[in-house]
């Protein structure tokens, strides 16, 4: 290499954070020896990418194994949020252009489709979730509502925090979309006494379930489907409806028919929770610097997040009314990173677990995948470039009989009491 061209590749390093140290591929050493973050590049291409806070590109060349680094994970992110150029949810880079150009449809998430992106995500092994999850193997945001909670008692109090706002009662016919490994579906069973019906599609989580089922002896009145909530059958409608971290996958072409589909199988007068990840851009572009591509390919093929503004539009175009919306960010960021501590906790064991299910190649991958996804995603919560709401909506009808305040057309209060009593 010519001294003229390796100065030039060693001066775009001159504006890099403190915090990172980095490894040139002929081994020249630049930066503080005591940096937190140390990043070892086998290719001279990833200093471009470095230099211009191309953060989805390096989390691909880490997990294909072209770049290496030692470090915690928060101070890995902390030095990564400083290489940003602007905010992720700001940025006009060509990652925005061609995102802005690309056509989202309704054949993006046909049944075959979605069954076999989630199946992508969650089929990789349930060993593997269990070392990072908490014991109930819950997949989606907690609620911490005390300071010095635990990752297990924030999540039992998420369960019971959506069980008292849908207001459950015992015999209620209680309906819960993408159920995961059944910790919702099986606490509403035994603290609230309902009929309970789940759906997923995942075999792994499927099988699990099953299983909890069969196991606390909850067969009549607990029950597991594979089923695509599409196909679910609509001549007696439930009572109560929850869907949990999955209407990030419906997509934003079927958003209307998702949300028709849920005010056909509830009944008049009934509450549907829609707990999900919305995005923190009105425009609903997913994250720049390359992260949405990198989530696209390892993590989660076929998301797509929409601001809450259009969530709650959809929902009302469905004829439900919303009657409570609230908020967890920051709920997220810390759930991610109790995740991400516990991963760190236990990579060998996570990457045996993945080689039971794969080659020990796409194990190292996924692991590599799944370290920055967890770190990474509670930076962005932290943020505030994407949220996650908690939506509750009813099934309005005008003839409802029931307890609420005259007017209320559905179960619902109309005050926020029940939920904190």
């Amino acid at each position: 290499m010519s001294q003229s061209l390796a100065s030039g590749r060693l001066s775009a390093l001159s504006g890099l954070p403190e915090e990172i140290a980095v490894r040139l591929p002929q081994g020249q050493q630049l930066g503080a020896a005591d940096a937190p973050v140390r990043l070892s590049l086998s290719r001279w291409s990833s200093i471009a990418r470095l230099r211009a806070g191309q953060i989805g590109a390096l989390a691909e060349e880490y997990v294909e194994g072209k770049l290496q680094f030692e470090g915690a994970m928060r101070d890995v992110m902390g030095a990564m949020l400083k290489l940003l150029p602007d905010k992720p949810v700001q940025s006009d880079t060509g990652w925005w252009s061609r995102l802005m150009t690309r056509t989202w449809s309704a054949s993006t998430h046909t049944r075959d489709k979605d069954s076999a992106q989630i199946q992508f995500h969650y089929d990789v092994s349930d060993a593997f979730y269990g070392l990072w999850l908490d014991p109930r193997r819950v997949y989606s945001c907690a609620y911490y509502q005390g300071s010095g909670m635990t990752l297990a008692q924030a999540q039992e109090a998420k369960l019971d925090h959506i069980c008292r706002k849908l207001m459950l009662r015992p015999g209620e016919r209680f309906l819960d979309i993408g159920a995961g490994w059944g910790a919702l579906l099986l606490w509403a069973a035994e603290h609230y006494g309902v009929d309970a019906t789940g759906i997923t599609l995942s075999a792994n989580q499927y099988a699990h379930v099953r299983q909890l089922i069969a196991e606390k002896g909850l067969e009549r009145r607990v029950r597991i489907e594979m089923r695509d909530y599409r196909d679910l059958p609509e001549a007696q409608p439930f009572d109560k409806i929850s869907s949990v971290g999955m209407f990030e996958h419906v997509g934003q072409a079927n958003m209307e028919a998702y949300f028709g589909k849920i005010m056909r199988l509830l009944a008049p007068g009934g509450l549907v929770m829609n707990h999900g990840i919305t995005a923190g851009d009105l425009q609903h572009r997913q994250m720049g610097a390359g992260m949405g591509d990198f989530i696209e390919k390892y993590i989660f093929p076929g998301g797509e997040l929409l601001h809450v503004s259009a969530v709650l539009g959809h929902l009302a175009n469905a004829g439900l009314e919303m009657v409570d919306t609230e908020n967890l960010r920051p709920h997220y960021g810390r759930t991610l990173w109790d995740w991400s501590d516990a991963l760190e906790a236990h990579l060998d064991e996570a990457r045996l677990a993945l080689e039971t299910e794969t080659s020990a190649e796409r194990a190292e991958k996924i692991l590599r995948a799944y370290r920055l996804y967890l770190a990474g995603s509670a930076m962005t919560f932290e943020q505030g470039w994407i949220a996650l709401h908690q939506v509750l909506a009813t099934r309005p009808a005008a003839d409802f009989q029931g307890e609420a305040i005259r007017g209320a057309k559905s179960a619902y209060p109309f005050n926020r009491e029940f939920m904190y009593g």
